[in-house]
């Protein structure tokens, strides 16, 4: 019996590569349909082995996969391009000719090339949905299944100026975060610089003026230089060692173990954990209100949520919901069972549930929280400057002292 390589999505909106066994290519296509799935290509293959088979598979996935991480389309380009997409379909223009529009346009050639192939496969029927999901992590998966639920109710557009909507306010936030946390980064790296060259270069052409006198030094010289000079020896070793211990954690972060210790411990840090629980919590309420505005059933539509929160303590607490809900439990009971959302936010859903307004409540929650993070952002650095400029000016100050008092005694000591 012949084997086929087919690339298939499934009906809760995942794309998977599988190797089947059908008497022919027509069988197989009702084989496929029968489960329920969608058949997006399908290969012939009889020469290659299982395993053979299997590695090519798996290598060419990896490649892929590697490709899509190193050259991303931008979240600006791919916004432009869903706004230029609603403003074509506004107008009355079918999908396939509104692809046509914008290829002439697309600079990213990259992009270009994605975009070619959803082309082709919507002119050869594939769902506008299916066809952006088939691409795997180069679009969001709440982008794909927003699609789905706008095909399903006629509202495409809709869809897609909610999700607009979403990813520009998930934007401003970061860039909220980003711009308040700039002038404090530039602070502590102008402050490390100045130290380094300081105890580099500066302290220890002092010390062998103070050397060529004899005197007794204060013990604060006597640190400072012993640490210049360590750093002045070996600071081609601790800068190579700080290289090897930045690779590492960062190697070790993107470990799937790594990556939940890092969030876990950043939800404890004292002003800044409760800002980033803050913004997980708006992520997971903006992306379930978007996903359930646009008509997809609740469990689908936590199970997606739980992609978009950044933080994996939070996403996997979203997860655990998941079955529960889908045995009939309450969503505010389980949500609040997990112990990672607020009363607050557990109260709104709670109400939205009963009155059958979730998607409001949801918006209404993200909306509270994204306010609160801008707050909370001000009153943090508004804190965090003077306190960097004063134990900054504290090591600094420290270190011109060192230089300074020897100075003073030996000018006393020539005096007398």
């Amino acid at each position: 019996m012949p084997t086929f390589i087919c690339r298939i999505g499934t009906s809760d909106g995942l794309i998977a590569t599988r190797t089947l066994d059908a008497a022919d290519e027509e069988s197989l296509r009702g084989e496929i349909a029968r489960q329920g799935h969608r058949l997006f290509s399908v290969q012939r293959d009889e020469e290659t082995g299982p395993r053979g088979r299997a590695s090519l598979r798996s290598g060419a996935e990896s490649l892929v996969r590697l490709l899509h991480r190193r050259r991303p389309v931008s979240t600006e380009e791919f916004l432009v391009f869903n706004q230029e997409l609603v403003a074509l379909l506004k107008a009355g223009l079918p999908v396939v000719a509104g692809f046509e529009i914008l290829l002439e346009r697309q600079a990213n050639q990259r992009f270009r090339q994605i975009l070619v192939d959803i082309r082709e496969k919507l002119v050869s029927g594939v769902a506008l949905s299916d066809a952006f999901l088939s691409h795997g992590d180069v679009f969001p998966r709440l982008y794909g299944t927003s699609l789905k639920a706008g095909e399903r109710s006629g509202e495409v557009e809709k869809v897609l100026r909610r999700y607009l909507s979403y990813q520009k306010i998930l934007a401003a936030v970061k860039r909220k975060v980003v711009g308040a946390l700039v002038y404090p980064a530039v602070l502590v790296g102008l402050s490390i610089g100045l130290i380094t060259i300081l105890m580099t270069y500066v302290i220890p052409k002092f010390m062998e003026f103070f050397a060529g006198f004899g005197t007794q030094l204060p013990l604060v010289t006597r640190v400072v230089i012993t640490l210049a000079g360590f750093f002045k020896v070996n600071f081609p070793f601790v800068l190579a060692a700080l290289a090897v211990g930045w690779f590492s954690l960062a190697r070790w972060r993107r470990t799937d173990k790594g990556e939940r210790a890092v969030d876990a411990f950043l939800l404890r840090l004292p002003a800044l954990g409760a800002i980033l629980h803050q913004f997980a919590l708006s992520q997971f309420a903006r992306s379930l209100a978007t996903l359930v505005g646009a008509g997809t059933p609740l469990v689908p539509a936590l199970e997606i949520s739980s992609g978009a929160v950044v933080n994996r303590k939070v996403a996997d607490a979203v997860r655990n919901v998941v079955p529960k809900v889908r045995e009939g439990a309450e969503l505010w009971r389980s949500l609040e069972e997990t112990g990672q959302f607020t009363s607050l936010s557990v109260e709104m859903i709670k109400v939205g549930e009963a009155t059958g307004a979730l998607e409001e409540m949801l918006t209404n929650v993200s909306d509270f929280y994204d306010e609160s993070i801008g707050a909370s952002l001000q009153r943090l650095v508004t804190l965090i400057e003077p306190a960097i400029l004063i134990v900054m000016g504290g090591v600094i100050a420290t270190l011109l002292l060192s230089i300074y008092l020897p100075m003073f005694s030996i000018l006393s000591n020539i005096r007398s």
